[in-house]
């Protein structure tokens, strides 16, 4: 469960920082945090779908920061995307 928690919030930070770093592309902060999260989400279950399930082997540094990573690259992808097509669906 800690694992989980873990990407949920580093995948709302990865949402932020790539909503700053992308101005064009960004959703708010509210925005940003809760597609992150939900990216966050999804990248670690996509990582434990193709056997690079770091957050299932108890709680020692591999596993941490395997959660971290999983879940804030999948939020800043995740938020990318959904900014895209927020811009595309603008025009």
């Amino acid at each position: 469960m800690l694992p989980l928690i873990i990407q949920l919030l580093s995948g709302a930070l990865g949402g932020n920082l790539a909503g700053s770093l992308m101005k064009n592309l960004s959703l708010g902060t509210l925005g940003n945090s809760i597609v992150g999260i939900l990216g966050g989400g999804l990248g670690g279950q996509l990582l434990s779908m193709v056997g690079m399930d770091f957050g299932s082997g108890g709680m020692d540094i591999t596993s941490i920061l395997g959660s971290v990573a999983g879940g804030g690259v999948g939020g800043g992808v995740l938020m990318a995307i959904i900014g895209v097509i927020k811009n595309m669906m603008g025009k």
